[in-house]
């Protein structure tokens, strides 16, 4: 069983930060990556960044690079995602789940309550 717990999400003003984070634990497979999934009203599910766990090596979808910047705290089991530059199109809800790499989707159904970002222009 896989656990995810999101958080940080909140209302900001276009051009403002946030920053979220991902509270992994359970059947999380270590030696693979996480990444950060966003889903806005109205629209399917998209990938945002993705992360390995034991190199930190990083992916970013075109539209946040330069942005976001994903992060992992491996003692902690923890992954965070800062955004800067916020535009209102950034406004979702954002999940947490384990990546296949390369293919850019969630590794598992299962998702967590996520946390709701807002940006107002």
């Amino acid at each position: 069983q896989v656990q995810l717990v999101e958080s940080g999400g909140g209302l900001v003003q276009a051009g403002g930060s946030l920053r979220l984070s991902c509270a992994t634990s359970g059947r999380i497979d270590r030696s693979d990556a996480m990444g950060w999934f966003r889903q806005a009203p109205g629209k399917e599910r998209e990938f945002v960044a993705a992360i390995t766990w034991n190199f930190g090596i990083t992916y970013y979808v075109d539209s946040v690079k330069g942005r976001f910047t994903i992060s992992r705290d491996k003692g902690k089991n923890m992954v965070y995602l800062q955004m800067n530059s916020l535009k209102s199109e950034d406004t979702a809800v954002y999940h947490c789940n384990q990546v296949v790499w390369g293919q850019w989707r969630a590794r598992y159904d299962y998702w967590g309550q996520g946390t709701q970002v807002t940006v107002s222009s």
